[in-house]
């Protein structure tokens, strides 16, 4: 690959710029021809020619590699790369940390960062160097790490120009260290170490102009370790302390900080008697009074020579810049606050010479008093008391009076010392020295020559020279004394086993002048150069021989020829020594030797434009040095005897500083003056030299790490990059060395497995070897790179040259790109195919409605036409109908009016017509009738007359024939046979009337069978729609039953029931049809009966009245009779306790119990019940308690459950709590048929039961009965016969009442209640014959009992004692029988337990099934109820087949009790014949049942200790629930309970049962009032349960099992307090129970405080288990397959880290299941030693508060987790803790809310960053602060270069918004959450159920010193 190929259009690279150092441009053309044209990023162009290929600009990486933490990850490493990631990370992002390989680049940011607190240490913890966001303390826990696993001393180097930070983050790895490696003893050497740095602040930094606390003097700390890696000791070593500060500050500076904040704190009892605050004595704060003192004395003023001199080498520091920094505060840079207005100091400072020369004697937002405060308290904590803090201040203080001494030129020649001096009064009244001798020395020095000595006087500048050289000289002296105790009270009294450095050292300066000071620092730059370019030679070599690969010489930058320069024989160092020990050695003659003995260097050389500098050419720059006062510096003498007075002083501390002290070397004499005796001494460059190689022996035997702190701008704004000043810095400090030696190598590397999952696209699949990466990555590497220099092959890595990296990048960008333009292609095709055909479509489609349209419109014109014609053609008619019917209507008119006129005329004449015609008609008829009159009487008189004549001819006639006897027979003929004709017609009429009757009848009965049956037809269609309704109310209910069978079974049991009603309703409905269709002619019928319903009614109500009243008479009856058969009873005991009073024994029957319970019941209610009622009386409950089980349910219940009356599908089986009715689906033919068996079997069952009662009734009756019992047997079977049949009439009425009316509910409910009435009445009835059936026994036996033997003779019943003999007789034989009874008894009750367990068994599975089913009904989806009714078959053929083979049990139960029910019987006969029974307890309506006599079958246990003892019974005993113990068993007791007590014994027992007994037993304390004993037994409880707790500290078993017993005996305490409040839940007897006598309510206040500690110990023993599994399980954790959560971009392992090279203890893809099983097994260790539900909640709580603390932690230090895949990973992540919580049932606790914070920040990382989504991320992120928020903005890295950065200005907009929070969340913005936080602890009280007099010690703990009272 040719470097041509990379300048191609569109690429960027980076070009030299006068102001921005490299300015970014992109190419406009394919470099051709030596030109390449350009265009900048503000739109302008420019042409660049080019030489050489060499030549050409360097190259910008990918913007996927622009921001990486490390800047050896870039692909093109050069200077302009670094520079602009550098900045880009330090503005965009707010990252003031930069790994460059193993250097640590460190930005001053001028603003306070929160990343310094706890959290952020305990993040860093344990981290490997590369794996977090880089931070000082990733170098710390490098450092650290390594000495733990290579047991080798480390060093951490930081280097870096004043106003860098060095101070401050040499003063961050030390609190790192501190914190990490705590001493395991009480020295708290981690404080003191801490406590050092504000006093080394004070006395070792000042302010300049680029710092306000520059650190003048460099430090190395040592930190010793012992074998287990705790700090015990420290060691600090000082170099070049800046004495000259002391006596000279440039403009805007300050002395050191010591002086101010002593003037600050006058009122201090230290500082009030130093002479500090009274301004009018001294001297130079008023320069008018010194300018008259000088007149008067005639010196020549040369004034002002302290205010205008400069200082030699005035740049030795006094640009050393950085923010002032608290050193209480610890919290980063405190940099970048805005000036206040200045404050008047209480203690002015602008009184002394020494403090006002800088002008600027505060600091804005530092208070010198606080300081003050802080300096002393950290002196007192070093050990330095009191006193000798005054010593130091008054020293101090004296040398701020020494400044003050004014020196007064006399002659020009000789200076000299006022005698009244007001400075000098008050120094030899502070230090108590003699001032005379003092102001001649610092006037005047000796000079020896031969044997001679006399006294020279200096002149003015020497004078003041001499007194600043002494001032300097007493600084430095006191400086290394507070060193050296400070290194006393680190020291330890063993050796050290490793050690940590911590070197704080200038870094390399260069000034407008520079001076000894800065020659000594550059030199020492320069050794550390040179050893930094080694150590990175020698990791990039070991990387190289590591990974096998064949490599060449790095050639790196070698300073030794520079440093041969400085310290070689004749080098400069040399040389100034040699002229300081000239006697007339002068600065220029020092430089002249220079000149002819260095010239040869070529790293020196000689300025043109002077005469007295030099250059040396340094690794980082040239830089020139003024030879002035270069001597006077080397030299640092002071006058012997100025020592000697000191040494005479008063004050302990400057004897002591000054006691070995030698003589120095004498001031040099004037010129002239020969000096030929000196006492000499090292010089203060040779000390350097000698303590600088020292240095670099102890940083060679360690491992060293490098940080190297950068000043970003020189205005000490914050966050503001000055891309000039940074790159001389970064050229100065050795990162860019650091970066071309990478450069030379390979400094891009990657893993075979990364490699092949980031440029997999580049290969074909063919070439892909999954088994072997190495060639595939070769094969991949074959076809993108052609020269083999270009990447080596290692043995688990691939290695770049610089440049590959980007270069494959761009091949993969363009495949990807080519990739995405084909995707595209086909995308754009098939979506322009679909286009074209939906627009194809549309076209024809509009087509056709247009065509449609048109014809449409056509046929509507048409239609309008047609229609207009038709309109027209109507019109047209309907105008000529209108003139015609107009014309008619007149012609008509006319024609009626004329035609009316002439009707009318013929109607008057025809009426008048008519009229004559009418008059002549009567006339005429008058006329004739007249006429007719008259003939017609006069015609019927002439008839008359004749026909009278001839009737009476004929009548003679007639009288002649009659009187012949022919006549009278033809005449009687004729009379018969008419009479005949006419009785046939009479016959043939009836019967047609007859006929004619019946039709009538017939229609009648047609008619009213019509009516009928068209009510039926009503009924009918009622009736159907009624069915109708019906059922679709039963689809209704279908339909809903399959909705809600998940949620309620219930609804299944209603639907059945329902469909069941439904059915019978249908039934009943077509029975009630075919029954009206049978007997349609008997409808009359039941309407005369409705006529007779009223009657019915009334009879009914009078019965019903009547059977009320027989009730009462039987309830009164009934209670008479009780009360008789209780007299009787009494007058039997008493009767038996006569008898026994003549047997004379000593023991007293008992009446037996049995005569309080009620006679057996004949109805077969429950079958086990009923067939063992008899057993009852014999079955007594042991004292169980509690014991060594959790909680023992009687199992009595159980027997008593009838398993034959389960109805499956019937609801009224809901009574049971623990089963579930199952409803039998309709179309489940044979179960159906089983159940119709099942009901067929238990009729059948009922009647054998009534027969098998009535056969054992028949057997028990006697022979020998009474007859008349008999004759009463007989009557009463006729009367109940009598009764049956009227209940039988009763019930047929009722029923035809019912029947008539089915659909009255009144009627109805009437009915029921009735039925209920005639039950409780048979049931009373029964009673009430049971109670008289046992009187008439009762008297019957004992009447039988005395006449059977003696007759009527009653008196002699035992006048032989024959009584007594058959009573013993009688005795014996009743305990043979009693022992049988009890082996058989004993046979039954292991029968019963057997059987008893199998039920238990059956009904537990039948639980299980019964859950299995209702999980299947819930499950939803298609198919589901065919599947759930299939299930629900399957389920109830097998439970079915079940409850058969139970029934078939139970009945073969039944017949073993009946066999001994049988036996039991005989036995009876036996007692019976034998004479000496008792008959009452034999007969069937026996109160007992008839079945055994209550004494055999009373007790447990029957005492034979003889033949005449009685029986003895064992009576329940009632306990108080506590425990007796003896004093000297507390111990044992304690011992076994606390101590002894394992978690898996304790696990067996009830939960809490240790703190039951010991609640019992204090409760015995309480009872006998012992204040000794209750006070001895608590102590040792709480001392015991501390001891368990500190001795097992680490079993998690175990402090939970005293974790929940402690809260018991809390819970107790309060329970039986007496206090009402805890009194609400108790019992009447836990009320009883309290205590009496004690009130404890402070050992409750004690036990919840040692609860309260042994929870804070089960929450850390979670929390380590939990911590290693929160990162890989929740962050490193990859489920979801194609979401790659790996960063993007080869990032460089770093080669230093050894975290590194371990493997992870927890593989991330199982790591969560890891933390879900340790999870799960902290909720059932917590749930199996019985702790409260609500402790749960809040120790869950807290572990989710943990995880999420810890993962959002490590999320916001790593810049490779924040991208969208992994935010995906880590929301799924967290989706199985939130399932898991559900699981547990934890969820509505709100145990997930504390989650709440890394869900929201996983949210973010999906979520769109657009300006649109501002808001909604804000509320979105409200559980996050506002710094989080933004550093997951700042660390989101795309994942791949297609995707866009998050814009700066959307980050603007997202703070801007989140500015507006309120000022609560605002207070409580930090970044990393508190890992230490914990949740305020809360024990709700929790009373317990159990009662006291329950519990039992079980045998597993042996406490049998314990009595239970």
């Amino acid at each position: 690959m040719s470097i041509r190929e990379l300048f191609v259009k569109g690429a960027r690279v980076w070009v030299p710029d006068g102001e921005q150092v490299w300015r970014c441009a992109e190419l406009l053309q394919d470099y051709r021809q030596g030109k390449l044209q350009l265009q900048y990023a503000d739109g302008k162009t420019a042409e660049i020619k080019v030489a050489k290929d060499e030549d050409l600009p360097p190259l910008r990486n990918p913007d996927i590699l622009i921001g990486e933490n490390d800047l050896t990850s870039l692909s093109y490493l050069h200077e302009p790369a670094v520079l602009y990631n550098l900045q880009v990370r330090f503005c965009n992002h707010n990252a003031i940390y930069t790994y460059c390989g193993i250097v640590l680049v460190a930005i001053n940011p001028y603003e306070e960062l929160p990343i310094y607190g706890a959290d952020t240490i305990a993040t860093y913890r344990g981290q490997s160097m590369g794996d977090l966001d880089p931070h000082i303390f990733a170098v710390a826990e490098e450092a650290f790490t390594k000495m733990e696993r290579e047991n080798r001393d480390q060093s951490i180097i930081v280097s870096g120009e004043s106003g860098a930070g060095k101070t401050v983050s040499a003063k961050y790895a030390m609190r790192y260290f501190a914190s990490v490696g705590g001493s395991s003893s009480e020295t708290q050497i981690e404080k003191k170490i801490l406590a050092s740095n504000p006093i080394m602040e004070a006395i070792g930094n000042a302010k300049t102009t680029r710092n306000d606390n520059s650190s003048r003097f460099g430090k190395y700390i040592e930190l010793d370790f012992n074998k287990s890696f705790h700090i015990m000791a420290a060691h600090m070593r000082t170099y070049l302390l800046e004495k000259s500060r002391v006596v000279f500050q440039a403009p805007d500076e300050r002395n050191y900080h010591i002086f101010y904040q002593m003037c600050a704190s006058l009122e201090d009892d230290l500082i009030k008697n130093l002479k500090l605050g009274e301004p009018e004595h001294f001297l130079y704060l008023n320069p008018g009074r010194q300018q008259q003192q000088q007149v008067r004395c005639g010196a020549i003023q040369r004034g002002r020579s302290s205010r205008t001199r400069k200082k030699v080498g005035s740049g030795g520091g006094g640009s050393r810049v950085m923010g002032r920094r608290s050193s209480e505060t610890g919290v980063g840079y405190a940099l970048g606050i805005p000036r206040r207005n200045s404050l008047k100091w209480q203690g002015d400072q602008d009184t002394f010479h020494y403090l006002n020369q800088g002008g600027s004697p505060h600091i804005d937002g530092v208070d010198d008093s606080e300081d003050f405060v802080a300096t002393c308290r950290a002196l007192s904590l070093l050990g330095i008391d009191r006193d000798q803090q005054k010593q130091m201040f008054t020293i101090l203080a004296a040398i701020l009076h020494l400044g003050n001494v004014s020196i007064l030129d006399a002659n020009g020649e000789q200076a000299s010392v006022a005698p009244n001096d007001s400075a000098m009064l008050i120094l030899e009244e502070l230090l108590g020295l003699d001032r005379t001798e003092m102001a001649k020395w610092l006037c005047h020095r000796k000079i020896v020559s031969g044997r001679e000595v006399f006294n020279k006087p200096m002149t003015l500048s020497e004078a003041t020279f001499s007194r600043d050289a002494l001032a300097k000289h007493i600084y430095a002296k006191l400086f290394d004394w507070i060193v050296t105790q400070i290194n006393k009270c680190f020291s330890a009294k063993s050796k050290p086993y490793r050690f940590i450095g911590v070197l704080d050292i200038y870094g390399f300066e260069t000034f407008e002048i520079n001076s000894f000071e800065q020659f000594c620092i550059n030199y020492a730059n320069e050794k550390l150069q040179q050893q930094f370019n080694q150590h990175v030679f020698k990791l990039e070599q070991e990387e190289y021989v590591k990974e096998q690969i064949e490599w060449e010489f790095i050639s790196f930058y070698d300073n030794q020829p520079c440093i041969d320069l400085i310290e070689t024989k004749l080098g400069i160092l040399d040389l100034l020594d040699e002229e300081c020990r000239m006697p007339k050695g002068t600065d220029q003659s020092w430089v002249e030797k220079l000149y002819s003995k260095c010239g040869q260097w070529k790293h020196f050389s000689k300025p043109r434009l002077s005469n007295s500098a030099f250059i040396i050419a340094h690794f980082a720059d040239k830089v020139q040095y003024e030879s002035v006062g270069f001597l006077e510096k080397n030299r640092d003498t002071v006058s012997e005897e100025q020592i000697s007075i000191l040494r005479a002083c008063k004050v302990r501390m400057m004897q002591h500083i000054f006691v070995e002290e030698k003589s120095h070397i004498k001031v040099k004499v004037m010129p002239g003056g020969p000096s030929k005796t000196k006492e000499h001494r090292k010089s203060v460059g040779s000390q350097f030299r000698n303590s600088l190689n020292l240095l670099m022996t102890t940083l060679n035997s360690t491992t060293p790490h490098y940080v190297r702190c950068v000043k970003p701008n020189d205005d000490k704004m914050a966050f503001t990059f000055d891309s000039t000043r940074a790159i001389q810095q970064l050229r100065a400090c050795g990162v860019l060395e650091t970066v071309r030696i990478s450069a030379a190598g390979y400094p891009s590397r990657w893993t075979y497995g990364d490699f092949f999952a980031r440029y997999r696209v580049l290969t074909r699949s063919a070439d892909i070897t999954r088994n072997d990466m190495q060639a595939t990555c070769r094969k991949i590497i074959a076809n993108m790179i052609s020269d083999e220099d270009k990447f080596k092959f290692g043995r688990t890595k691939i290695f770049f040259r610089a440049g590959q990296v980007a270069y494959m990048e761009k091949l993969r960008a363009d495949r990807l790109r080519a990739c995405g333009i084909m995707i595209q292609k086909h995308v754009r095709g098939f979506l322009h195919r679909n286009r074209f055909k939906r627009m194809r479509q549309a076209a024809l489609t509009i087509q056709r409605y247009v065509r449609g349209f048109l014809a449409r419109r056509k046929v509507y014109h048409i239609r309008r036409k047609r229609a207009a014609i038709r309109l027209q053609a109507n019109m047209r008619g309907w105008m000529a109908r209108v003139r015609f019917n107009r014309c008619r209507h007149l012609i008509t008119r006319l024609q009626a009016h004329i035609r009316g006129m002439q009707a009318r005329m013929r109607y008057e004449h025809a009426r008048r017509t008519r009229a004559a015609i009418i008059i002549q008609k009567f006339v005429r008829s008058y006329l004739q009738r007249r006429k007719f009159v008259r003939i017609t009487r006069g015609l019927i008189k002439s008839q008359g007359l004749v026909r009278c004549f001839l009737a009476r001819r004929q009548l003679k006639k007639l009288k002649i024939e009659a009187k012949s006897v022919e006549h009278q027979k033809k005449l009687n003929k004729g009379l018969e046979n008419k009479i005949i004709e006419l009785q046939q017609k009479l016959t043939e009429l009836q019967q047609e009337t007859g006929k004619i009757h019946g039709y009538k009848e017939d229609i009648s009965n047609l008619k009213t069978q019509v009516s009928d049956l068209r009510s039926v037809e009503g009924k009918l269609k009622t009736s159907n729609n009624r069915i109708q309704e019906l059922e679709s109310l039963v689809k209704n209910l279908q339909a809903q039953i399959e909705l809600e069978r998940g949620e309620k079974m219930d609804v299944l049991t209603d639907k059945e029931r329902a469909e069941k009603e439904n059915r019978e309703i249908v039934e009943r409905l077509n029975e009630e049809n075919a029954r009206l269709n049978k007997e349609l002619e008997s409808v009359q019928e039941i309407a005369a009966k409705k006529e007779g319903e009223e009657l019915l009614r009334k009879k009914f109500e009078a019965e019903k009245e009547q059977i009320y009243m027989e009730y009462d008479q039987e309830k009164a009856s009934y209670q008479k009779l009780l009360k008789e058969f209780n007299r009787l009873e009494q007058k039997n005991d008493t009767l038996e306790e006569e008898l026994g009073k003549l047997r004379g024994n000593k023991h007293q029957r008992t009446a037996s119990n049995v005569s309080s319970m009620s006679g057996a019941s004949d109805a077969p209610t429950e079958l086990v019940r009923d067939d063992t009622s008899e057993f009852n009386s014999v079955v007594t409950d042991d004292d169980i308690g509690y014991g060594s089980v959790r909680s023992r349910a009687s199992d009595r219940s159980d027997l008593s459950r009838n398993l034959e009356n389960i109805d499956w599908g019937s609801p009224s089986h809901k009574s049971s709590s623990t089963d579930i009715s199952i409803p039998v689906p309709e179309k489940v033919e044979d179960v159906a048929l089983v159940l119709q068996l099942q009901n067929k079997v238990r009729e059948l069952e009922k009647e054998r039961r009534s027969l098998s009662k009535k056969l054992e009734h028949l057997e028990n009756v006697s022979p020998t009965d009474d007859p008349q019992h008999a004759q009463e047997m007989i009557r009463l079977q006729e009367l109940e016969m009598e009764n049956a049949k009227l209940k039988d009439d009763l019930g047929r009425l009722r029923n035809s009442i019912a029947e008539a009316e089915p659909h009255n509910n009144r009627v109805q409910e009437f009915m029921k209640q009735f039925e209920a009435l005639q039950d409780e009445l048979e049931r009373r009835r029964e009673e009430c014959i049971q109670l008289r059936t046992v009187l008439a026994n009762r008297s019957h036996d004992l009447a039988a009992l005395t006449s059977a033997s003696y007759g009527k003779d009653v008196d002699i019943v035992n006048e032989d004692g024959e009584l007594a003999i058959a009573y013993q007789t009688q005795k014996q034989i009743n305990r043979q029988l009693v022992e049988e009874l009890q082996a058989e008894k004993a046979r039954s009750r292991e029968v019963e337990g057997e059987y008893k367990s199998e039920l238990e068994r059956l009904r537990k599975d039948n639980d299980r099934q019964q859950k299995l089913l209702a999980v299947n009904l819930t499950k939803g989806g298609p198919g589901g109820g065919l599947q759930a009714e299939a299930l629900l078959q399957s389920e109830i053929m097998r439970l079915t087949s079940e409850n058969l083979n139970l029934q078939g049990q139970v009945d073969s139960l039944t017949e073993q009790l009946k066999k001994y029910k049988r036996s039991l019987r005989a036995y009876a006969r036996k007692l019976k014949e034998a004479g000496g029974g008792r008959r009452g307890t034999t007969q069937a309506g026996s109160p007992f049942g008839g079945d055994h006599p209550p004494d055999l079958l009373e007790g447990n246990a029957v005492g034979v200790e003889g033949d005449t003892m009685p029986i003895i019974r064992k009576k329940d005993r009632e306990y108080m629930g506590m425990f007796e113990y003896d004093r000297k068993d507390e111990m044992q007791l304690i011992r076994i309970l606390i101590y002894e007590l394992k978690p898996r014994v304790a696990v067996t027992l009830l939960p809490g049962l240790p703190a039951y007994i010991l609640f019992m037993c204090i409760r015995h304390t309480d009872h006998i009032n012992d204040d000794e004993k209750v006070r001895s037994l608590l102590n040792n409880i709480v001392n015991a349960i501390k001891r368990v707790i500190k001795k097992r500290h680490e079993d998690l078993d175990s402090t939970v099992l005293w974790l929940s017993n402690t809260l018991r005996i809390l819970h107790n305490l309060k329970q039986y307090s007496g206090d009402k409040a805890f009194q609400a839940e108790n019992t009447l007897k836990q009320n009883e129970q309290s205590l009496k006598n004690f009130d404890l309510s402070e050992y409750r206040q004690v036990l919840s405080d040692i609860a309260v500690w042994i929870y804070n110990g089960v929450i850390k023993l979670m929390e380590e288990k939990v911590q290693p599994l929160i990162v890989p399980s929740v962050l490193e954790h990859e489920a979801i397959a194609g979401l790659s959560g790996n960063k993007p971009g080869g990032m460089r392992g770093r080669a230093g880290s050894v975290a590194r090279e371990l493997e992870s203890p927890v593989e991330p893809q199982k790591a969560l299941d890891l933390l879900l099983k340790e999870l799960t097994h902290f909720y059932r260790t917590l749930a199996m030693f019985g702790t409260d539900p609500e402790l749960i909640t809040q120790v869950f709580r807290q572990i989710f508060y943990y995880i999420c603390a810890g993962a959002l932690n490590n999320l916001l230090l790593r810049k490779d987790m924040c991208h969208w895949s992994k935010g995906m990973q880590i929301r799924y992540n967290l989706s199985h803790l939130e399932q898991w919580t559900r699981d547990m049932k934890l969820h509505e606790a709100g145990v997930t809310d504390t989650l709440a914070p890394i869900i929201q920040a996983a949210q973010l990382l999906q979520a769109r960053k657009t300006d649109d989504d501002v808001h909604s991320i804000c509320d979105m992120c409200d559980k996050l602060s506002v710094s989080q928020i933004i550093k997951i903005l700042n660390l989101y890295t795309p994942a791949d270069e297609f995707e866009e950065r998050v814009p700066i200005t959307f980050i603007h907009k997202i703070q801007a918004k989140l500015q507006q929070r309120s000022e609560g969340e605002q207070a409580q913005a930090t970044l990393l959450m508190n890992t230490k936080f914990a949740f305020p602890v809360r024990f709700p009280f929790n009373p317990s159920s159990i009662r006291l007099e329950d519990i039992e010690i079980p045998d597993a703990l042996s406490l049998i010193m314990l009595k239970k009272v």
